[in-house]
């Protein structure tokens, strides 16, 4: 059986901007309904010749990311797939640049703050959930691909390794990258 975790395109997103704290709700908003503004590379692209199950989150940038990728029709999407956002303060006027706005909140997180978002804890067992589902399709499938999220693919890649699926510690944090897994299956 083999999953294989790969990241979704760049999103079509302003991320050269300065903002304030409490503008973090639009902001989920519009990157979140994002689409993609690049293509795949051919490696990722082949990728779906080895694979007879696909799966996105509900997100437009996961989705149109399998869709660049050439494949024909998505078989399962669920926001179980969905990127693990980040905390918010509603009403913080601070304006910083948005990349040290994102690296303050995910340490924030990481610290137990989860203020509008899911909890450090909460996304573990939703990476776990997601894990779980992956390899109940494998076991249908044999071959599944997530077009998925940089954090999340991280976490799901953790909990399949700790169930002794072989496959690399990360399956890469830039746009396109992948890591496959694959747990060996006897039969007797």
């Amino acid at each position: 059986m083999r999953i294989t975790l790969l990241r979704h395109g760049s999103p079509d997103f302003e991320w050269q901007r300065s903002v304030r704290g409490y503008e973090f709700k639009q902001l989920e908003r519009e990157y979140d309904g994002a689409t993609i503004n690049d293509s795949p590379p051919a490696e990722s692209v082949q990728q779906i010749t080895h694979h007879h199950c696909f799966v996105c989150s509900d997100l437009a940038r996961s989705l149109d990311s399998a869709k660049a990728l050439g494949v024909a029709q998505v078989d399962f999407s669920d926001r179980l797939f969905r990127e693990l956002n980040l905390p918010y303060f509603d009403k913080t006027s601070l304006r910083l640049p948005l990349e040290i706005w994102v690296i303050v909140l995910r340490s924030l997180w990481y610290m137990g703050f989860s203020k509008n978002s899911e909890s450090y804890r909460e996304a573990r067992s939703r990476a776990k959930s997601a894990a779980e589902r992956l390899i109940e399709l494998a076991s249908k499938h044999h071959a599944v691909l997530l077009v998925g999220h940089g954090f999340l693919n991280h976490y799901i890649a953790k909990e399949l390794r700790a169930l002794g699926w072989n496959g690399p510690s990360s399956p890469g944090r830039k746009y396109w990258e992948f890591g496959s897994y694959e747990m060996c299956v006897t039969t007797e």
